[in-house]
């Protein structure tokens, strides 16, 4: 099993996250973390994040906005796909 890199345990952390990850996936995931204190520190700064989003509503976006987010979101994530674990 090759080694996660950094770049490619941003590319996955909300995968992770959402339990989305298969399990040599999360397996890799984790052995990064394990290794990595700057990866770990990452992903305790996107569960503050969550934590800290967590009480907004879709409701309370406005619909422009929510579609130039989802926009922003998908072009992001398909410039950024990483390789599949």
């Amino acid at each position: 099993m090759a080694a996660l890199s950094c770049h490619e345990l941003v590319g996955v952390v909300t995968d992770y996250l959402e339990g989305a990850l298969p399990e040599a996936g999360r397996d890799r995931f984790e052995s990064h973390l394990a290794a990595c204190p700057h990866c770990t520190r990452y992903l305790e700064q996107f569960r503050l994040t969550i934590a800290a989003t967590g009480t907004l509503s879709e409701d309370v976006i406005e619909p422009a906005a929510k579609e130039d987010l989802l926009r922003v979101f998908r072009d992001w994530k398909a410039s950024a796909a990483p390789e599949t674990l």
